[in-house]
């Protein structure tokens, strides 16, 4: 593998980087937990070769904000469909915004 190769994965939010331990400790929380956000299909972390689990950066930020609710108090499974919802109404907007976007003016 050559060195560029292996430095863009430096950069990519979906590369699996992390073990189940650090990716707990970096978040500030217990396997278990990601263990329940992967019950609950929030995240789903790859599986190295020998099966165990591995996470991103991004499905960090994603227990990150599981975590953020939990500690507030609300449950984790509805912790984890809040997220759900607000990234899908995060990507209807984006979807509709690019859509009025490339639409004719009502002018022309």
């Amino acid at each position: 593998m050559s060195r560029h190769t292996t430095g863009d994965r430096f950069d990519d939010d979906d590369f699996p980087a992390y073990t189940m331990g650090r990716a707990a400790a970096m978040i500030g929380t217990t396997p278990a937990f990601l263990r329940a956000l992967g019950d609950a299909k929030l995240i789903e972390p790859l599986r190295s070769e020998g099966g165990h689990r591995r996470f991103s950066r991004y499905q960090l930020r994603i227990a990150s904000r599981a975590r953020d609710l939990v500690d507030e108090g609300t449950p984790i499974e509805a912790a984890c469909k809040i997220i759900i919802l607000e990234d899908q109404l995060e990507e209807a907007q984006r979807i509709n915004e690019k859509l009025r976007s490339a639409a004719p003016s009502e002018k022309d």
